[in-house]
């Protein structure tokens, strides 16, 4: 068993913070993900992400640009958005259910989802974190004391 972690970020810099503290803290690169709307919420085209996750095999790394590059999706309902990390390959095979459909996969009720993906067409940044029960508490503190709001955790299998 597991958890999903979320956050909402207003700034890709915050979300990027929060991010590398987390690695820092011990967590792999495989369990932290982040999505924006395609323009990185904030004009940028994606060169802000890192796709750090099994379809890329790139790695967070670094102390300054988290978040060099990303993959594009194109999302219905939404338009195009970045995902860094593994849910990268989710959200391509949900295409067509959207982020919430994507998050579905991931443990989080569809109704929660759809809330996060409304963040996101807003232009927020979206913090998934998926990792063990054991460091789900830490992933919620280090995205709040980043600056996320609505961070909450779902039960995954």
């Amino acid at each position: 068993m597991g958890k999903t972690v979320l956050g909402v970020f207003k700034s890709r810099d915050k979300a990027e913070e929060a991010c590398k503290e987390i690695r820092e803290r011990g967590f792999r690169d495989s369990e932290i993900n982040l999505v924006a709307k395609g323009d990185g919420g904030k004009g940028d085209t994606g060169r802000g992400m890192v796709n750090q996750g099994a379809t890329t095999g790139a790695t967070i790394g670094g102390a300054a640009g988290l978040l060099a590059s990303a993959g594009a999706l194109a999302i219905p309902g939404i338009g195009p958005i970045v995902a860094a990390g593994p849910i990268a390959a989710t959200l391509s095979g949900a295409a067509t259910g959207g982020v919430a459909g994507g998050l579905i996969d991931w443990g989080i009720p569809e109704e929660r989802g759809k809330y996060y993906e409304g963040k996101l067409k807003e232009g927020n940044v979206l913090a998934v974190i998926k990792t063990g029960d054991d460091k789900a508490s830490q992933a919620e503190d280090i995205l709040k004391k980043n600056g996320a709001f609505d961070v909450e955790s779902h039960e995954t299998e």
